[in-house]
């Protein structure tokens, strides 16, 4: 019997994981992430491992003396250590194409609608017997508004479309992996990271997690940006100097920010940026629809079986 843990458990049921692995003789394990985690994988030594969110580095791997695969729900795998499963001729898969570029960009809009029209400012006053108007509040015109993206894959491209039909006249971007054809088909100009934080009026980061992305928005970046300009960040919290932007919004050099990722979330999050004027969080639920988490958890699945039938799994990403 092959063994498969699932490390910190956080959808309603496994009937897609179990239905596609039904030929297959394995047993489905839920580890949280409140107990001992390598004791608990040391005794049940799994053949799979599928994560989320949560590290899983040397010693997790060490307590797993027959793992075979680690398979991450969703894009970034910056929570695990690639070239120590590789060492260990473990394969590590994730899932790029669950189809989640439309509820990110969603998201995205979603944030730069609720900062630019001050809705949880206009909801929250409103409630408490407040009828201004609005009119003490400023609210910057974004006729012939500027999108920059950092990152332009998939969500990025999506997201541009969802913000030119607000009317949004130009898309830039900066994505040393975009190619040329493929922005000149979709009318977006690449440019060099300085000068889309100088002439963009919203930015949104659609990146990956890397050592050369590691807080690629610093303060010397930020204090690029025009005091009109808002961020989002959908993608990983690690992006962007939360100390720095929470000063820059403090300060007033930058309008607002909506912000789904943190660089931590270990819960109760902990963050300047809770704090800071005119920003909107959520709980990294940008990538989620019912759509969605079905078709994640098909995917992983299907890594699964394709490493424990003795294939390669099809989104490899440490060969």
């Amino acid at each position: 019997m092959s063994k498969i843990v699932v490390l910190e458990p956080g959808y309603s049921s496994y009937k897609t994981e179990l239905s596609i692995l039904a030929n297959l003789n394995v047993e489905m394990i839920s580890v949280s992430m409140d107990s001992n985690v390598i004791e608990e994988l040391r005794a049940i030594d799994p053949d799979i491992v599928f994560l989320r969110e949560s590290n899983f580095k040397k010693n997790e791997i060490d307590a797993c003396s027959n793992l075979k695969g680690i398979i991450r729900y969703g894009v970034g795998v910056d929570n695990i250590d690639l070239p120590y499963a590789k060492s260990k001729n473990i394969y590590v898969a994730n899932v790029p194409d669950y189809g989640a570029e439309i509820e990110v960009s969603e998201h995205a809009l979603a944030l730069y609608l609720s900062i630019q029209r001050r809705i949880s400012t206009r909801d929250r006053e409103v409630r408490e017997g407040v009828w201004g108007v609005g009119q003490n509040a400023i609210i910057p015109s974004r006729d012939k508004a500027i999108l920059g993206l950092i990152g332009c894959g998939k969500i990025g491209l999506e997201s541009a479309k969802k913000f030119r039909a607000l009317g949004f006249s130009k898309v830039i971007a900066f994505d040393p992996y975009l190619s040329e054809s493929v922005a000149s088909k979709n009318d977006i100009e690449k440019v060099e990271l300085p000068h889309l934080c100088s002439l963009s009026d919203v930015i949104s980061l659609h990146a990956p997690l890397t050592e050369e992305t590691h807080h690629i928005l610093n303060k010397e970046m930020l204090d690029l940006m025009k005091p009109t300009t808002i961020l989002i960040n959908v993608s990983r919290g690690g992006l962007i100097d939360e100390l720095a932007l929470a000063k820059s919004l403090s300060e007033n050099k930058i309008f607002g920010a909506g912000i789904d990722v943190f660089e931590s979330e270990k819960t109760p999050i902990v963050s300047p940026l809770l704090s800071a004027p005119n920003t909107i969080v959520s709980d990294h639920t940008a990538w989620y629809s019912e759509r969605s988490v079905e078709m994640l958890q098909r995917k992983a699945a299907e890594c699964a079986y394709d490493i424990l039938t003795g294939k390669e799994p099809n989104s490899w990403v440490n060969p």
